[in-house]
């Protein structure tokens, strides 16, 4: 059966001049960010004169003024411009390899050629300043532009199906990956017209011509498809990039690197928490970052304590035994926020309100609560504050910053044995990716597809991801209860 013309009524997509504005957006967002971490780091410097004295004279930087000048070309070159198909852990890893790089060769250059004229410590300074205010600066923004519908590339989608509403679907959630959903085209004839979430089928893959010129990336989505036919339709597609969704769906997916075995393709999948290094450098960011966390936070504990103790009889603190890496029990950490005969109360309200009992076997929390303390219980748990003890644990080697979530008995019989030795494979953590994505609303399937991407993409820049989340998650809690 011929192919059916392609739609005319397509979602819209950036048009190239408004592409081409969005880009130098954030391009000047980044170079106005530089600029302005060079001029904190020169004044914090100036601040730290009392203790490291130093002469500073605004001459003797004005060639720094434009070495940082030369971080953007570093973040073209790791591709952060414009950075379509790069995941949020993706450009956090991209950003903090090129900024050391750059000031690295800066470093170098002061040494060499200035004759030490650019203090150290101004150096070290903006570094740190770069590594926060510029993708402070420049996420917002991107935002921004994703919203207004000026950032991204349009993508046509090659299969209908399973596959092809999953990659819809995924690129619509993860908009910031800036890859736009142009249309679908699949052979079966019964799906023409229909649409994929909001995107158009709209036609039978031999209808990919028409769209060579409006869309820059074609993404193959039918895993079934037969060897010889998906060689030639790669080999026939006359697009600047060509995106092959295989049927390998439940390994890991971030760095996973395409081999050429003497011109046999294969896929390097790298266990990342099998390595002894990176085990170790996960447990130095524990300590370094859970040490002076819980100094800092001792004073806000007292005063939570006796808040508590104020309004309900019984310890502060809860502990609990759970499970935690190797099936070892743990002793987990928290500030109380139960009256002490919770579980009583739990069963009177699921036997007086049974429709809550269908919320409480799917997600195991309840919006609302009849076990929680007033004012301090609903404060803590909406803030998640009521975890923070549960920075001895990671201390003590029990837990880690970020892992999935020591769970108690009952929750985790609902799980499989597979996903369960899973999760004891690694150090359970006080924050995770699960909570990062839907906190209190996502349901144990959601907690195990979470957990499982988790485990198996591990890497210190998803952990760096994580923790970055949590801090938003904590000043806008939403989906918390």
């Amino acid at each position: 059966m011929s192919a059916v013309a392609p739609a005319r009524q397509i979602v819209s997509v950036p048009q190239a001049k408004r592409h081409a504005w969005a880009i130098a957006l954030i391009v000047l967002i980044d170079v106005l960010a530089l600029e302005l971490s060079l001029l904190c780091g020169c004044l914090a410097r100036y601040f730290l004169r009392p203790l490291f004295p130093i002469s500073l004279h605004a001459a003797q930087y004005e060639g720094l003024v434009l070495g940082v000048l030369t971080l953007p070309l570093a973040y073209f070159w790791v591709g952060l411009y414009p950075g379509y198909g790069l995941g949020a852990v993706q450009r956090i890893r991209g950003r903090v390899l090129a900024t050391f790089f750059v000031f690295l060769l800066l470093l170098v250059w002061n040494y060499s050629v200035q004759g030490h004229e650019w203090s150290r410590g101004v150096l070290l300074l903006t570094m740190c300043f770069a590594l926060v205010l510029a993708p402070a600066l420049e996420a917002p923004l991107r935002k921004l532009l994703i919203a207004r519908g000026v950032y991204g590339v349009p993508v046509v989608i090659l299969g209908g199906g399973n596959t092809g509403a999953l990659v819809v679907d995924t690129l619509r959630k993860e908009s910031d990956l800036g890859l736009v959903p142009l249309a679908v085209l699949d052979d079966n004839p019964l799906k023409w017209g229909r649409t994929l979430g909001d995107v158009p089928i709209a036609g039978s893959l031999s209808a990919i011509r028409a769209f060579e010129k409006t869309a820059k990336v074609a993404l193959i989505a039918i895993p079934h498809l037969d060897r010889a036919r998906l060689t030639g339709l790669i080999e026939s597609l006359s697009f600047p990039s060509v995106i092959v969704v295989p049927d390998l769906f439940g390994i890991q997916s971030l760095w996973t690197t395409s081999r050429d075995l003497g011109g046999v393709l294969g896929f390097e999948v790298k266990k990342n928490l099998l390595v002894p290094a990176n085990r170790v450098l996960k447990r130095t960011l524990d300590c370094a970052l859970a040490a002076p966390l819980l100094l800092l936070a001792a004073p806000f504990l007292v005063f939570c304590a006796v808040w508590i103790r104020a309004v309900s009889r019984g310890p502060a603190f809860f502990r609990q035994e759970r499970e935690g890496r190797n099936g070892k029990r743990i002793t987990v950490w928290k500030l109380r926020t139960m009256y002490a005969d919770s579980e009583r109360a739990l069963e009177q309200y699921l036997d007086a309100n049974p429709g809550e009992r269908l919320n409480w076997l799917r997600f195991y929390k309840l919006r609302r609560d009849p076990r929680i303390l007033p004012g301090i219980g609903w404060f803590l748990r909406r803030y998640s504050l009521d975890e923070l003890p549960q920075l001895w644990n990671v201390l003590r080697g029990d837990m880690s910053l970020v892992g999935p979530r020591p769970f108690p008995a009952y929750h985790l019989e609902n799980f499989s044995n597979g996903f369960r030795a899973l999760r004891a494979s690694v150090t359970p953590g006080i924050t995770g990716l699960w909570q990062v994505s839907t906190r209190s609303e996502g349901d144990l399937k959601a907690q195990e597809l979470a957990d499982t991407y988790y485990i198996r993409n591990w890497s210190l820049w998803l952990d760096v991801y994580i923790l970055l989340r949590t801090l938003d998650m904590l000043l806008t809690p939403k989906g918390a209860y």
